[in-house]
């Protein structure tokens, strides 16, 4: 019974001082990152939903869009990268071949003159 009066001042004194160092002297500073710097299962995954949306919406255009988030290589070429990624990682044979018809509808597509892919 001796150690319980010791154990718990120690544990609530030990939660509130690092609660304090977590929340008032050291907190977690949050900085804008590029989506350029998502590690690369998030990466393919958005890409992944980027093509299932063109599945349903048959726009390049507005795919092209999506994926120019990741940079200034051509929206085909971001596209293409998800699909090593896929094939290694399980993506299911729906999901491989949405990102197939992306990339090759974006290899196809034409940007409208004057707009930003």
């Amino acid at each position: 019974m001796k150690r319980w009066v010791w154990i718990l001042p120690a544990l609530v004194i030990g939660t509130a001082l690092g609660l304090l160092y977590g929340w008032v002297v050291d907190p977690i500073e949050f900085t804008d990152l590029t989506p350029e710097t998502l590690r690369a299962d998030y990466r393919a995954d958005y890409i992944l939903m980027v093509a299932e949306a063109y599945q349903s919406e048959k726009d390049a255009d507005l795919a092209a869009r999506r994926l120019a988030i990741f940079g200034s290589d051509s929206p085909a070429e971001i596209a293409a990268s998800a699909l090593p990624f896929g094939r290694e990682n399980g993506f299911s044979a729906s999901e491989i071949s949405a990102l197939e018809t992306l990339v090759a509808a974006l290899r196809a597509w034409q940007p409208a003159s004057g707009a930003a892919p």
